[in-house]
């Protein structure tokens, strides 16, 4: 899986390739530490006296460091398609090699931070089914009509103060196979060669 950035997120990481590696490992730091207690203006500030440039420049390049981080260790995506990701900026090999040490070095702590904070997007919890079979009606006495109900758990929130919804699903076992065969297709499309180079021009 490719990331694709918006114009936005690019314009904030071009400030990167202006300043040494080291500041930028250094803002990988800060990245992490603001994932954990939130921003602190009085960091942006110290960070932008040392490198002789505005505030902003180093807050955009601070978060925009951070989404790319967050959205990588979200997806879990691999050393290849990080690096693949990243050449749409435009880096130089150092930087890239850079940004892809800082990933594989704090991915799964990003993970678990990302996993203890508070989601408005529901979550699985838990999945029952059970296959019904109409072998008659009253206008055809012999049929077979299969029909697979699914019974969907989500929870929404913390563990402590979860919300929990339910949503019921029918469907025949053609469409589910179906459903299975093109959703497989799409996760294969997404890693040939060319679904990466197109996604990597897409601006």
């Amino acid at each position: 899986m490719l990331l694709v950035l918006s114009d936005d997120h690019k314009e904030h990481l071009a400030f990167l390739p202006t300043v040494d590696t080291a500041v930028v490992g250094e803002f990988g730091r800060i990245a992490l530490e603001f994932l954990r207690r939130g921003s602190s203006p009085k960091i942006y500030e110290g960070a932008a006296r040392k490198l002789s440039v505005p505030v902003d420049m180093v807050q955009h390049g601070v978060e925009g460091l951070m989404f790319l981080m967050t959205e990588s260790s979200k997806h879990m995506i691999s050393e290849v398609d990080f690096l693949d990701s990243v050449l749409a900026l435009g880096f130089g090999d150092e930087l890239n090699q850079m940004l892809l040490q800082l990933y594989l070095q704090h991915h799964s702590q990003i993970r678990s931070i990302l996993s203890q904070l508070p989601s408005n997007l529901p979550a699985y919890q838990n999945l029952e089914w059970r296959l019904d079979v109409q072998l008659a009606s009253r206008s055809v006495r012999q049929q077979v009509i299969p029909a697979l109900t699914m019974r969907l758990l989500l929870t929404r929130g913390s563990d402590s103060r979860s919300d929990h919804s339910i949503r019921v699903l029918q469907a025949d076992p053609s469409t589910l196979l179906h459903l299975i065969s093109t959703l497989e297709a799409a996760l294969a499309a997404m890693k040939t060669s060319h679904s990466r180079r197109i996604l990597r021009n897409i601006k």
